[in-house]
């Protein structure tokens, strides 16, 4: 049986972090990561147990969108009401593309599912623009919840993560994420592999940027990716591991291999050992639900990560790929990745055409691409 997350107050949990990050900062020296800022919080005791740089603040690019989830999910608008992607959706920041084309409807499940699991970011847009009183109203709510977790070092200007002005620090994304596995709705997409969903009512596949999901022994239960230049690539997960449920956050990694190899080796030092390399050292937990009719690529990243692939360890005893392994991990990884966006310099307009037949919404653009 899964957790319940334990019912900590806003303010009570901001003491825990701050009480805890001197004991963590400690314990945290026998696990190196590559993200510039990281934490893990035990959820039902609020005990920080890894702690890099949490209280430094920095942009969390599609971070955001679980905040868009929340304040949309707050209004209790009709999850059915059929809503039209609009020119004012675009992205005029970055010039990212998107899944879906201006003109398409889609439900404002199906754009939650877009925002949340391809981080579509004509889908975020669309959604806060549709809210009770539209953008001006969408912000103020967003401040307000801001407020109410107590996330005193972060600032929200906009619904995608875009803009470099939206920014935290970890300790805040771990209150945001804590927050959003209190909305069932979020935890159900955000955990999915891929999903098949309406665009114009054909139907389209969506896949998740994390990658992590639906890999042997990881038992994920929500989880956000982000991406932009400024940002890094960013990563939080509710997940179980080594017999408790964990908040993690990962902010600033210097690519999709990295952002990866920092979520492996922390789970190992939690305790996940060989299992969390998709090897069962006992049984494993099971993998994160995914439609039964889909089946994955036979190569991803689990075999790019065991030790018997030809893996070595770096000095400070992480795992680490050989150089060959770890180049293809990042072109699989930021292929894969690079689905909520083109490249900065490409075209909005230049739209996918909505398929006749259940297709990936995650066309392939250009490794880089911005708006994850």
């Amino acid at each position: 049986m899964l957790l319940r997350p334990a019912v900590i107050t806003a303010s009570a949990m901001s003491l825990l972090l701050a009480a805890a990050v001197v004991h963590a900062a400690s314990a945290s020296g026998d696990v190196k990561i590559g993200s510039a800022h990281a934490i893990v919080v035990d959820e039902a005791t609020g005990e920080v147990l890894f702690d890099k740089n949490a209280g430094t603040t920095a942009p969390i690019a599609s971070l955001t969108k679980l905040m868009t989830a929340m304040v949309v999910l707050d209004a209790k608008q009709d999850p059915q009401e059929e809503l039209r992607i609009e020119e004012a959706d675009t992205d005029r920041l970055k010039h990212t593309r998107s899944g879906v084309p201006v003109g398409a409807v889609l439900t404002r499940t199906a754009l939650l599912e877009l925002a949340l699991m391809a981080s579509d970011n004509r889908a975020a847009a669309a959604l806060a623009r549709n809210y009770p009183g539209g953008h001006a109203a969408f912000n103020k709510a967003v401040r307000r919840k801001i407020t109410a977790l107590a996330m005193t070092s972060t600032t929200i200007e906009e619904p995608t993560g875009l803009s470099p002005h939206n920014v935290s620090n970890a300790q805040d994304m771990a209150k945001l994420l804590r927050a959003a596995a209190g909305y069932a709705e979020i935890s159900r997409i955000t955990s999915l592999y891929r999903h098949t969903t309406l665009v114009n009512g054909e139907p389209r596949e969506v896949r998740n940027t994390n990658w992590l999901l639906g890999e042997p022994g990881w038992e994920i239960l929500l989880s956000k990716t982000g991406f932009t230049r400024e940002a890094g690539r960013c990563l939080t997960m509710r997940m179980r591991t080594g017999g408790r449920t964990v908040l993690m956050v990962l902010m600033g990694a210097g690519g999709s291999a990295e952002r990866i190899l920092d979520a492996v080796n922390i789970r190992r030092w939690l305790g996940g050992a060989a299992s969390a390399l998709g090897i069962a050292a006992a049984p494993a937990a099971p993998a994160t639900r995914r439609l039964a009719h889909t089946a994955r690529p036979a190569a991803r990243i689990t075999p790019m990560l065991v030790a018997r692939a030809g893996g070595y360890r770096r000095g400070d005893g992480a795992l680490q790929p050989t150089p060959e392994q770890l180049a293809a991990l990042a072109a699989a990884a930021e292929a894969a990745e690079s689905q909520e966006g083109g490249g900065e310099e490409a075209p909005a307009e230049g739209d996918a055409p909505v398929a006749e037949e259940p297709a990936a919404i995650d066309t392939t653009a250009p490794a880089g691409d911005e708006g994850e």
